[in-house]
């Protein structure tokens, strides 16, 4: 059985539990990070090296990296998430690895700082500072969502999935929900998907 190491709170835990989700391959889920533990012991060491979450074990084979844990489901369990053509794979990739430079770097520190941080030591220099630097970013997302329904086009595929769970995290911290009615709409066909259940109902934490 496929093994996820990871807490729920972990917005990297969250893509993968997701994409489990949408496989329907059965898997076990072992809290670890922050709380939890586990991640500094010499044991899952052994597994990451960086000692951080997401850890997945599909039986023998190890691997770390959330995104590319992404994508190794994808192509391996639901092939109909993991683009073939080769343009439509890299434009895929492309916006996975924007949500993980670009998207979570810019609204982590509100996040941080809101979910995270007690109010009396909150820094509203660096919310503010987050806030703007993620203003231009969902109105990209927009602009880019105005022509397509999916992030990768006319179907939902493994490109979804990281940015979606930023966007999960930025709608939900307690602040004014940005003027994008096409990320809006997305992100509600994003939300019927059954295999959210569980993932992108929880609370920010």
């Amino acid at each position: 059985m496929i093994r996820l190491w990871g807490r729920l709170s972990s917005i990297n835990v969250r893509k993968v539990a997701w994409t489990l989700q949408e496989t329907g391959v059965p898997f076990e889920r072992i809290d670890a990070g922050l709380s939890y533990g586990v991640v500094d012991s010499d044991a899952y060491g052994a597994k990451n090296p960086n000692r951080l979450v997401p850890l997945l074990e599909d039986g023998d084979f190890v691997l770390w990296e959330s995104n590319a844990i992404v994508r190794y489901l994808c192509a391996r369990y639901a092939p109909a998430l993991y683009p073939h053509e080769l343009r439509a794979r890299f434009d895929a990739e492309r916006w996975m690895d924007w949500q993980q430079t670009t998207l979570n770097r810019a609204g982590g520190p509100a996040f941080v700082q809101l979910v995270r941080t007690p109010a009396e030591q909150r820094d509203p220099g660096v919310i503010d500072a987050s806030r703007a630097a993620m203003a231009p970013l969902i109105a990209m997302l927009d602009a880019h969502l105005v022509t397509r329904p999916w992030m990768g086009g006319d179907a939902f595929s493994m490109a979804d999935i990281p940015v979606a769970c930023d966007i999960h995290r930025w709608w939900n911290l307690p602040q004014p929900a940005p003027e994008a009615p096409h990320v809006q709409r997305w992100f509600s066909a994003i939300l019927a998907r059954p295999a959210t259940r569980g993932v992108l109902d929880l609370p920010l934490a």
